[in-house]
C-alpha cells in the first residue's frame, strides 16, 4: 500500500493538476500546447449502481490520503480536495496500463472496469455541476463546487494515443497540454504555474 500511495503521489505531481476539468474546446486558452480529441464530451450511460460504487471507492481513497497527509501534517492544518484528486488521477489512470494501472487503480480503489468508470466519473461530475446551476454564491444556502484540472505530458518524446485523447474528451471534456519538461524545465514550471494562477 504504501508504494501505491507513493505512485499515486508522484502520478499527481506529474499530471500536475490544479483545482473544472480543462475542457478539449478550451485548448487554445491557457498557456502550452494542447494535444485534443475531436470528439464531444457524452452524456453518460452508467449501470445501476455504478454510480455509488465510484463514490464508495472515492470516499475510502479520500479517508486513506487524509490519514497520510494528517500523519505528515502533526497537528497543522489541512486543506485538500480528494474529489479534485481522485477525478485528475482518474484522467491520468486512463493512460495506464500494466503494473502501473494496477497499482494507481488498488491505491484509489477503482473497482469498476475501465469501460464503465470512465463514463462514472462522467456522471459524477455532471451530476456536481447540476446539483450547482442557478445557485448564488452570496446564499447561505447555494452550493458552488469550481474544479480545474490539467494533464501535462512531455511534447514530442511521447506518442498519446488517439484512444487515451477519446477518452478524455468523451468523459472528461478535457485534452492534454505539452511542454518540454526535459529540455526547458524551468520554462515548463512557469507555463505550468502561470496556468495555477490563472
Amino acid at each position: 500500500m504504501k508504494a501505491s500511495m507513493r505512485i499515486i503521489m508522484v502520478v499527481a505531481i506529474l499530471s500536475l493538476t490544479g483545482c473544472g476539468i480543462v475542457g478539449s474546446k478550451d485548448a487554445g486558452r491557457a498557456p502550452g500546447r494542447a494535444i485534443a480529441s475531436e470528439k464531444e464530451r457524452v452524456l453518460p450511460h452508467v449501470r445501476r449502481g455504478d454510480l455509488s460504487e465510484l463514490v464508495a471507492g472515492n470516499t475510502a481513497f479520500a479517508f486513506d490520503l487524509y490519514q497520510r497527509l494528517a500523519e505528515q501534517q502533526e497537528g497543522e492544518n489541512l486543506f485538500y480536495s480528494p474529489y479534485s484528486i481522485s477525478l485528475a488521477l482518474a484522467m491520468t489512470y486512463a493512460g495506464a496500463r500494466g503494473d502501473t494501472g494496477g497499482q494507481m487503480a488498488h491505491a484509489l480503489r477503482f473497482t469498476l472496469p475501465d469501460e464503465r468508470l470512465h463514463p462514472a466519473f462522467n456522471a459524477l461530475d455532471l451530476e456536481l455541476v447540476h446539483r450547482g446551476e442557478g445557485t448564488q454564491a452570496e446564499s447561505e444556502q447555494a452550493f458552488r463546487l469550481n474544479i480545474v484540472n490539467a494533464i501535462w505530458g512531455q511534447e514530442e518524446s511521447y506518442a498519446f494515443l488517439e484512444a487515451f485523447l477519446d477518452t478524455l474528451a468523451a468523459n472528461y471534456g478535457a485534452g492534454l497540454r505539452v511542454v518540454d519538461f526535459a529540455r526547458a524545465p524551468e520554462e515548463s514550471r512557469g507555463i505550468i504555474n502561470d496556468w495555477v494562477s490563472q
